[in-house]
């Protein structure tokens, strides 16, 4: 019995073994429940004509600077004036020794007097002669000099009268007023000195208001707007009527607003650029002439544009993209190329067409084909023409510099730190570099700025001359990051060119590491280093 048992037993496990598998093989999977949907916000965009502004490093300048000159020569007695103040038209400003004037004076009156006597007694002696020349009580020979006479004591009175304009006028010299209203300089002649022609400049008397701003376009900048404007990209304003807006050193911009007033002839051989002069009302003064200040020129605009909020721009190593929504509501990514920033907006010069869908907000757990729950948002105002924002020193790079691995935001609360912070957090330790925001080339209004102490140095010492040396961040492709080192160097260079900076003193020098750092902020820069010329 018991041997019976054992040899069943394998049989009987096996059978039953075989039984639960075909239930447990009969028994089908639970469904996975369907994705969720991720809740997004989006933007609808539209093509629309957005207004630009294009900026430029300018420098004041009087309207009109007058020479004060003394126009006699005699010893200065005073300085009326208080050095620096604001003047009059007709206000006295230097005194000279009068006393040397009023003799010179009184004697050409003195000799007026005895050639008018002369005068009149030729004419007595002439009306005396001609009655008895009739009777032939004298010859006519005689009436011949009487005449003769009198016509030489008329010409020495007109002489004598002559000296006493000029003596008078000699005497009015030495009270030196200004003929304009404006600013006055420091005396260049100290009370007691002789002045002669050798130092006759007494002083400068600057006209206020209006005040002059020149500023300059390089020739690169002016072959591309020409070419924008004929392929229909930018559109110039009616009349070639440009409203210009001056930012001070500060940042602040100051109240009123000028025109543009004169464009030269002809391209300057020194620094290749096209200088242009603006006009700004200044009645109270606060525009001193030779500011350096930044120029914002209005009234250009760009039609059939696209624009996005800078959040909804984000960057991978081979360029910006958005998220775009379909009509299955589904998310893609959608590679586009960027131009200028417009406030917080950034125009889109290609990728994107009107009415598409563009996520704003919420993509940050997105991937291609999630299906989303989209929430329409209005778009943000664009900026009105007079004060909008935007950086035109050259166009933008598409991938070089940017965030490697995973998309990040370009902008935003999740974006990197923008050039103007990495500018904020380095300017106690390199106050010569120009940063710049991640693919980007253009110089914002932080770097402007900057250069401005640069364009002063240069132009204050003729000797010195600028080195400049493009970085990028470590991310992105070596070749690409290369080319978009060099276009920022180059952005910078433009810049000084535009502020009437000689090229022969300009030197673009690759670093031998284009890689500027650890930190992806502070790496994304231009060196700007001032050194004695070779």
């Amino acid at each position: 019995m018991g041997l019976h048992l054992v040899g069943t037993w394998p049989r009987a496990c096996s059978a039953a073994l075989a039984l639960a598998f075909l239930v447990a093989c009969s028994k089908k999977e639970p469904e996975k429940p369907p994705p969720q949907a991720i809740d997004v916000s989006v933007q609808v965009v539209k093509a629309q004509t957005v207004p630009v502004t294009f900026e430029f490093v300018g420098q004041t300048e009087s309207s009109q600077r007058v020479e004060i000159r003394a126009r006699v020569s005699g010893f200065l007695e005073r300085r009326v004036y208080t050095e620096g103040a604001f003047v009059q038209p007709g206000q006295v400003l230097f005194l000279m020794d009068a006393k040397p004037f009023e003799a010179s004076l009184k004697a050409a009156r003195g000799e007026l007097a005895q050639q008018q006597a002369r005068l009149n007694t030729a004419r007595a002696n002439l009306a005396r002669v001609k009655p008895l020349v009739t009777d032939n009580a004298l010859a006519a020979k005689d009436l011949d000099d009487a005449t003769g006479q009198e016509q030489a004591a008329a010409a020495a009175v007109e002489s004598a009268a002559a000296k006493v304009t000029d003596a008078q006028l000699n005497l009015s010299y030495v009270t030196i007023t200004s003929p304009v209203a404006g600013q006055s300089s420091f005396a260049k002649v100290q009370d007691g000195a002789y002045v002669s022609s050798a130092n006759s400049l007494l002083t400068y008397v600057a006209k206020l208001d209006p005040m002059r701003v020149n500023f300059s376009l390089s020739e690169n900048e002016s072959l591309r707007r020409q070419d924008e404007v004929a392929k229909g990209t930018l559109i110039k304003a009616p009349h070639d009527d440009y409203t210009v807006e001056i930012v001070l050193a500060d940042g602040t911009s100051f109240p009123a607003q000028g025109r543009i007033t004169f464009a030269d002839a002809s391209y300057s051989q020194e620094t290749g650029t096209f200088l242009l002069r603006a006009e700004v009302p200044n009645p109270k003064g606060d525009l001193k002439p030779g500011q350096f200040v930044r120029v914002k020129v209005h009234g250009f605009t760009r039609p059939n544009s696209i624009v996005v909020p800078q959040r909804a721009v984000q960057q991978s190593p081979r360029g910006e993209f958005v998220w775009t929504v379909d009509g299955e509501g589904k998310a893609s990514q959608r590679p586009i190329q960027v131009g200028d920033w417009m406030g917080d907006q950034w125009l889109v010069t290609g990728g994107l067409k009107d009415g598409e869908r563009v996520v704003v907000d919420g993509f940050m757990r997105l991937g291609p084909g999630a299906v989303v729950r989209a929430k329409e948002v209005p778009a943000t105002s664009l900026p009105a023409s007079g004060i909008a924002q935007v950086t035109t020193a050259a166009s933008s790079a598409s991938a070089g510099g940017a965030g490697a691995g995973a998309a990040q935001p370009s902008s935003g609360k999740a974006a990197a730190p923008s050039a103007a912070a990495a500018a904020a957090v380095a300017a106690a330790a390199d106050k010569d570099a120009v940063y710049f925001d991640r693919g980007r080339t253009s110089l914002d209004a932080t770097g402007h700025a900057r250069l401005i102490a640069v364009v002063a140095a240069l132009k204050a010492k003729p000797e010195l001359r600028v080195e400049l040396h493009g970085y990028v961040d470590s991310s992105g492709d070596m070749t690409r990051n290369a080319a978009l080192a060099k276009q920022r160097a180059e952005s910078v260079r433009d810049a000084l060119l535009a502020a009437d900076v000689p090229p022969d003193r300009i030197v673009l020098k690759a670093p031998a590491n284009i890689v500027g750092g650890a930190s992806p902020a502070l790496a994304r820069r231009v060196d700007v280093v001032l050194a004695g010329a070779r």
